[in-house]
C-alpha cells in the first residue's frame, strides 16, 4: 500500500523557493517516527528518493534520556 502527497513550493523574496514534502501522519505513525528526528535523503536515481533514519537503537537511547 502506498501513501500520496503533494510537494509544496514556498517562494520568498529575493527569488529562492523552499519545497516541503510532507509526511502522511499514517506513516510516520507506522514506522514510530518522533519529532525532532533526523533524517537523510539519499537520490539514487530521477524517479528514486531513498528516505535513511538513524539505527532503532540510538532513538529507543535517546527517549530514556528525557
Amino acid at each position: 500500500m502506498g501513501y500520496h502527497s503533494k510537494v509544496q513550493v514556498i517562494e520568498r523574496a529575493g527569488g529562492t523557493r523552499q519545497f516541503y514534502l510532507m509526511c502522511p501522519a499514517q506513516l510516520a505513525e507506522a514506522l514510530e517516527m518522533e519529532k525532532g528526528e533526523e533524517i537523510e535523503w539519499v537520490i539514487e536515481d530521477k524517479h528514486t528518493l531513498t528516505i535513511r533514519r538513524q539505527p532503532q537503537r540510538r532513538r529507543e537511547a535517546r527517549r530514556h534520556e528525557r
